[in-house]
């Protein structure tokens, strides 16, 4: 039958048809790239550069606070302060003027009474009113942040810190409306540390301040830190701004006439998401006189409020010149790529009919199962090593099914050895992390048994003084006597469960030194018999003899054991067998101590929280000892096990290093 079409113009329409396709998707794909990938790029980059500002802005705060502490915690300041030495005060804080750029610096006594001003000498002896740092500061603690001055207290510190301070605000696009057209109150840095006496009371206060408010010198390092001074057709790309509510105090973006834009105000958009709701703003934002990719940040004061905000911003102009740069480019390649391939398309269709229908056949007939097919090779170009590559890919088809079986084989087996290895690793994983848990509980528990048993003990020391105080006014013979007693004997009891308490939470220091473990264990059972009855157990050593010294605590590792011990003898009653066991731990160079007894065990639900502490299954008991054994043990690298069988006795296993 005739060909109405045939194999050469198919492949022009289909080399030809693809290329057009590719030429829309990659129009497509090159507008996406420039106005959403580039786009969220700045951003992110905005979103960087805030990043690096608040740091900067941070370490401004700290420098602050660092050189205030350091002069607070001079004990010569101390001294100067309790005795209101005013010259002394002088000769010790006029130098820090020298060291830091500090627009206030003020020496104020325990009562908030100003001492000294390092700007302003000559008024002194008045209180500054509102100042959240300074009470802070008279009660021992150490603020620093940002904070609003008004024009009072400016001029109480330092005349000229109100003309600073003074802003006259102009009004923008997109700005909020606005009530006054002056700012007069001022944004600035301050630290407020205490000066404590030698007997650690608060003799007094020392805070310092620097004013933003018209001082360039913090957003000019941001923005060379940030930016390193990139400008776009004259103009700078990055900027960086201080604003006090919604009005510009400190910045390096230029109104249309050159000069800095102080006094103008941010836009109202901005205004309600960063400075009302307290939220971060990134996105692009009109600035004075220009569209920038911004970002904002809430500036907090000492009380939580938001006060102002710190904004830096790249120009959105040398983003729009990349995009169109990029899309010229982009057409140039696209349109040139096109007219190449509408040419090569035609010779390529030419030279490829036949063979390529040839290869259709094979190829079908490879689907099929058939291997080891074989076509000529008739020409030395890219169709002739098409040709070759199809014989040898149906050479290796067969041979790689083979090995792909094998592979199969091998990979199952290294998926049942790694399942295994990974199963081990979980249960060691989630053995770790009940360990953790534990350590973490006891760490919780001991720190509020210290507070517990501090609290306990000074009300127990006016009980038991009173009640001796009654045993020696009452004569021997009277009838409440008895009952005086039973009361000391219980205020005891009291003592001696606060004692475990103090023990539980102290963390004393391990005493390192050789300890001889069989030693140890022959010591305690030969002075147990004083504390319970011992006349009805069999005592079993089975000590390994070539079991070395080990170094740990004596003490504590005799606290420990003596527990353990007593905890048996105790649970056996008036008969059993206590059964002491020691070997060597080869890799660790230590030993493992087992103390077992044949009382009637302990159950399933108790085994779980044996080691917590305060719980017992004794009447007298404080339910400290096992917990205080635990860490002792671990405080020595080591570990301890229980192990039990109901009525046929139980086990604990103590690993030392």
């Amino acid at each position: 039958m005739p060909r109405r079409f045939p194999i050469r113009a198919k492949l022009t329409v289909g080399a030809l048809a693809p290329l057009f396709v590719a030429f829309f998707i990659c129009s497509l794909t090159g507008l996406y790239i420039i106005d959403a990938k580039i786009t969220s790029q700045a951003q992110e980059k905005v979103r960087t550069d805030l990043n690096s500002a608040r740091e900067a802005y941070r370490n401004e705060l700290h420098h602050i606070d660092e050189l205030l502490e350091l002069t607070a915690d001079n004990p010569f300041a101390a001294l100067s302060i309790s005795s209101r030495n005013r010259p002394a005060i002088s000769s010790l804080l006029t130098p820090l003027l020298h060291k830091k750029h500090l627009d206030i610096l003020t020496a104020v006594d325990k009562k908030g009474r100003v001492l000294f001003r390092a700007h302003n000498p000559a008024r002194f002896g008045d209180t500054p009113v509102d100042t959240y740092f300074i009470d802070q500061a008279l009660r021992g603690k150490t603020v620093t942040g940002t904070t609003v001055l008004s024009p009072e207290q400016l001029a109480a510190e330092k005349d000229e810190l109100t003309a600073q301070a003074r802003i006259d605000v102009v009004t923008t696009p997109h700005s909020r409306p606005r009530q006054s057209s002056v700012e007069r109150a001022g944004m600035v840095m301050v630290s407020a540390a205490p000066v404590l006496d030698s007997a650690g009371r608060v003799a007094g206060a020392l805070y310092c301040a620097e004013l933003l408010n018209n001082n360039n010198d913090l957003v000019d390092k941001i923005k060379d830190t940030v930016y390193e001074g990139v400008k776009f057709k004259g103009q700078d790309v990055g900027t960086a701004t201080l604003f006090l509510g919604d009005t510009r105090i400190a910045t390096n973006v230029h109104a249309s006439d050159g000069r800095r834009a102080i006094g103008t105000q941010l836009s109202a958009e901005v205004y309600n998401r960063v400075i009302l709701e307290n939220r971060k703003w990134v996105g692009r934002a009109f600035v004075v006189n220009d569209w920038y990719l911004t970002a904002y940040e809430p500036i907090v004061g000492l009380r939580g409020e938001v006060i102002g905000s710190l904004y830096v911003g790249m120009l959105e102009k040398q983003y729009s010149a990349l995009k169109n740069n990029v899309n010229t480019i982009l057409g140039v390649v696209l349109f040139i790529s096109s007219l190449i391939g509408l040419a090569v398309s035609g010779v390529i269709g030419t030279h490829l009919a036949t063979p390529i229908k040839e290869l259709e056949q094979l190829t079908r007939r490879v689907t099929l199962g058939e291997r080891d097919l074989h076509i000529d090779v008739r020409s030395a170009d890219e169709l002739g090593d098409l040709a070759g590559g199809f014989n040898q890919m149906t050479r290796a088809l067969a041979h790689r099914e083979s090995e792909i079986t094998m592979l199969n084989r091998s990979l199952e087996q290294k998926v049942l050895r790694r399942t295994a290895q990974l199963e081990e690793k979980n249960a060691l994983l989630l053995e770790t992390q009940a360990d953790l848990a534990k350590a973490e509980k006891l760490a919780d528990l001991g720190v509020i048994a210290a507070g517990v048993a501090h609290e306990i003990n000074n009300p127990l020391a006016v009980i038991r003084g009173n009640i001796e105080f009654l045993e020696m006014c009452l004569p021997p013979d009277h009838a409440n006597r008895e009952e005086v007693g039973i009361i000391s004997q219980q205020v005891e009891r009291i003592a001696k469960i606060v004692g475990n308490l103090q023990v539980f939470a102290r963390q004393k220091a391990l005493r390192q030194g050789q300890v001889d473990i069989h030693e140890l264990l022959d010591g305690i059972l030969g002075q147990i018999g004083h504390q319970v009855p011992m006349d009805a157990i069999t005592v079993v050593r089975e000590y390994a003899s070539d079991l070395a010294m080990i170094r740990g605590d004596g003490d504590q590792l005799r606290q420990v054991f003596t527990n353990l011990i007593l905890n048996a003898v105790q649970a056996m009653g008036s008969k059993g067998v206590l059964t002491l066991t020691t070997k060597g731990v080869a890799p660790l160079d230590g030993c493992e101590v087992s103390v077992s007894d044949t009382g009637p065990g302990i159950g399933p639900g108790h085994l779980k929280k044996i080691f917590t502490p305060f719980f017992t299954t004794k009447d007298t008991g404080s339910g400290l000892g096992l917990s205080i054994s635990y860490g002792i043990i671990k405080d020595h690298g080591g570990d301890i096990k229980v192990s039990s069988v109901e009525g046929k006795g139980t086990t604990f296993k103590v690993t030392i290093p």
